[in-house]
């Protein structure tokens, strides 16, 4: 994704720029508590994920990270309140996810359109049942009228439901005797490649990878962020979110940072990286090896309190300047500089 003064103009007047799968538009998202609490997951949140680019989506936990990404795939529960518009365009057909009803996302998007790698993958998998089983249940279902090559430059050949999940398995680097492990047999990086190959059952062109690096040590973080780049490279569109900072440098093209449910920066992540304009993303960088291990003082406000202003303010060295919305120059955004 390139974020551009195009991409504003086409958000102000409501027309999509022609190469955007997935507008996110002014997303806010509100989560009442059984004690009547409201939790301010979400906060005026606007991008847009274009074919063949990883977007990371970084921050501490409780940003609304993981939120949004269930905000994207319908998967919010009964006491979330939702408003902003987010509209899938794909095949020529656009889908607005916010209205969508349960019926046509399970059968038009969730798989199919848009593909979930979860966060703690052996965790969603079914523990009495081996990863061939599993894969061969989701092929079944996501592709029950033929059975396509994984790719661009073979599709539309048939293959049956056991060649399928040994050309998937092949996918992602899983060896064929891994198929017949049960979750508890497996390690954390082999678990991680089995959800991703279910994510990748239906062939969908847009890939939510949600935290898929926890719990991993740094080469298996590697391989997994790795493949996710190569999903990239086939022209599918893939939403990183991740806490990982050096995980989103290695693979992103761009790089969205997300603080108590706002987007304070976002940028090409090489410019990001390199020359960051947001005191929070400067301390996120900091925190890292690279920088030094040092920490940001303090700690991310709850979101069910959120306070006045900017909700960084209070563990800001900087002078702030009250402003919360993005301001944006050519492909950048901040929020306040």
């Amino acid at each position: 994704m390139t974020t551009s003064a195009h991409d504003q103009r086409h958000r102000a007047s409501d027309t999509p720029a022609p190469d955007v799968l997935v507008d996110v538009h002014r997303l806010s998202v509100r989560i009442r508590t059984p004690l009547g609490h409201v939790v301010h997951a979400l906060n005026d949140v606007s991008f847009g994920l274009r074919p063949g680019r990883v977007l990371a989506l970084v921050g501490e936990s409780g940003s609304g990270k993981s939120v949004l990404a269930a905000t994207i795939l319908g998967l919010l529960p009964a006491n979330a309140q939702v408003r902003g518009r987010i509209m899938l365009h794909d095949g020529g057909e656009s889908i607005d996810l916010l209205r969508a009803s349960e019926t046509r996302l399970a059968a038009k998007v969730r798989g199919r359109r848009i593909g979930l790698v979860p966060q703690s993958a052996s965790t969603h998998l079914t523990p009495v049942r081996t990863a061939r089983s599993q894969l061969e249940e989701a092929v079944r279902a996501l592709t029950p009228r033929g059975h396509r090559r994984f790719g661009a430059s073979s599709r539309g050949q048939s293959l049956t439901i056991t060649e399928r999940v040994r050309e998937l398995a092949g996918h992602v680097g899983l060896d064929p005797a891994d198929l017949a492990l049960y979750p508890h047999e497996m390690s954390g990086g082999m678990a991680q490649r089995v959800a991703t190959a279910l994510a990748l059952a239906g062939d969908p062109r847009v890939v939510v990878a949600d935290e898929p690096t926890a719990g991993l040590d740094r080469e298996l973080v590697h391989l997994t962020v790795d493949l996710l780049r190569a999903l990239a490279s086939e022209g599918r569109t893939v939403l990183l979110i991740t806490h990982d900072l050096g995980a989103a440098e290695r693979v992103a093209d761009d790089i969205a940072v997300m603080y108590a449910g706002r987007m304070l920066e976002f940028g090409p992540a090489t410019q990001l990286l390199s020359d960051s304009w947001h005191d929070y993303t400067r301390g996120l960088l900091r925190a890292l090896p690279a920088g030094g291990l040092v920490p940001i003082p303090g700690q991310p406000p709850s979101l069910t309190d959120l306070p006045p202003g900017c909700a960084f303010h209070r563990r800001c060295p900087g002078e702030c300047s009250g402003d919360l919305a993005l301001t944006w120059f050519g492909e950048r955004a901040v929020a306040c500089r």
